[in-house]
């Protein structure tokens, strides 16, 4: 997704580990007038649906014998977390692409708070030089018109 226009866009990002909107602004003074430029999904299913192993345990000289005293649960890896992640990372490639084409003019993000700290560790200097505003919300279960409001608010 390279954003396509003649001339730098102001973005809204508005994302989530699930669903990114790219949407276009062209409000006036400050204002939201949003058009939607991509939408991109992650199909990223529940961990108990992508792991087939238990975690292994661990067994401790202390508690040797068959004590289960001295054994621990390992952590087991989330891979669903991993997977909002990689898609938090997708989506700052993207960004920093566009900026790159000089296709960004300034960019808002509004994302749930692990994608919007992951975007922050991932996205270029230059890019996070055109962030104007972040905001910590899960929005992408809005519409278009009602984005436009909570961002007004």
């Amino acid at each position: 997704m390279t954003i396509k226009s003649d001339r730098p866009t102001h973005l809204v990002l508005v994302a989530d580990g699930a669903k990114a909107l790219f949407l276009r602004n062209s409000g006036q003074g400050g204002g939201y007038r949003l058009d939607i430029e991509t939408v991109l999904e992650n199909d990223n299913p529940p961990t108990r649906e992508q792991g087939t192993d238990q975690p292994g345990r661990a067994i401790s000289a202390a508690g040797g014998n068959g004590s289960p005293h001295g054994q621990s649960g390992m952590e087991q890896t989330d891979w669903h977390r991993l997977g909002k992640e990689r898609f938090a990372a997708s989506i700052a490639e993207r960004l920093d692409a566009d900026t790159r084409a000089g296709a960004l003019a300034s960019l808002v993000i509004v994302a749930s708070p692990l994608v919007l700290g992951t975007l922050r560790k991932a996205i270029s200097k230059e890019t996070a030089g055109l962030v104007r505003q972040e905001i910590a919300k899960d929005l992408t279960g809005m519409t278009v018109a009602e984005i436009e409001k909570a961002l007004a608010a």
